[in-house]
């Protein structure tokens, strides 16, 4: 199949491309990197009538600190997050799980804004953001707004965007020197879709967990947080025995449904294994 026939336009400021959308009525989509967005098209699951390019925004690039917050523009490529400086020093979990995402021609063009939009319960960027506590800044016809990743991921492929608004930047707390994390994944070929993979963000007071957050991906219709899993740490030495009753909580936590592939009862029993490994690998590291 082919895409439907439709109009384009590369506005060059957010003012405009919000103007483009709404004069759409709103039978418009975005699109920067077009790694999700163009098989669709192809495909009409999405057959808009307008095509805005958000492509050409420079407010919408870049990687700066702003006191205790990294603001990432929402355009920032999936492979600068492995590269850049600023990402690698101050939310190094992003930089750990750059390299499980697909392969290098579509890290080479994917937006971590788009990835994020998307909400893809199997990508990781989501995923990470949620682990690591981030703030989505959003433009809209109301002006700008910032939302907590805790409410951001609402269902399956549905998020806190309303029709019309457009994700223009991340902002990410800065990592602690108290603080230390882990990734990791399970896919049958690295590039593949993740069968399940978790990101981990501990503080410790001494040797005391202080705080954690743990968030599993490809266990449900969105990124799920673990909080039993995280409460089974906090206030504790991280040692074996914790780890145990953290993997043991994942029972309340997690529900991964069957498939084609595997069963629900698997699922869990992998994701128990990851989250063992990287606390092992956490507990070391502190």
């Amino acid at each position: 199949m082919k895409a439907r026939a439709f109009s384009y336009v590369r506005p060059t400021t957010v003012e405009d491309a919000l103007g483009a959308y709404a004069g759409s009525g709103d039978d418009a989509s975005y699109i920067a990197g077009g790694q999700s967005l163009v098989p669709a098209l192809a495909m009409r699951l999405q057959a808009p009538s307008l095509l805005v390019d958000i492509s050409h925004i420079d407010s919408m690039k870049g990687i700066s600190l702003d006191g205790n917050w990294l603001r990432i523009g929402a355009l920032t490529r999936h492979f600068e997050t492995l590269s850049d400086p600023l990402i690698r020093k101050h939310a190094p979990l992003l930089s750990e799980a750059a390299p499980y995402v697909a392969h290098p021609a579509i890290r080479n063009k994917g937006t971590l804004g788009g990835s994020v939009a998307l909400a893809d319960p199997a990508s990781e960027f989501p995923a990470m953001m949620l682990a690591l506590g981030a703030e989505m800044e959003i433009a809209g016809p109301s002006g700008t707004r910032r939302i907590a990743a805790d409410d951001f991921f609402l269902d399956l492929y549905q998020t806190a965007l309303e029709p019309g608004e457009l994700l223009v930047a991340l902002h990410v707390p800065v990592v602690k020197p108290s603080q230390r994390w882990a990734f990791d994944e399970l896919a049958r070929r690295r590039g593949d879709y993740a069968i399940v993979g978790v990101g981990v963000i501990a503080s410790f007071d001494g040797e005391t967990v202080s705080d954690a957050r743990i968030v599993f991906i490809a266990v449900g219709a969105t990124p799920v947080r673990a909080k039993a899993a995280e409460s089974a740490l906090i206030g504790n030495r991280l040692d074996a025995e914790t780890i145990q009753r953290a993997q043991a909580a994942l029972e309340t936590d997690l529900d991964p449904p069957d498939d084609k592939h595997m069963t629900s009862a698997m699922r869990m029993h992998l994701a128990r294994v990851v989250l063992g490994r990287l606390l092992h690998r956490v507990m070391e590291a502190a």
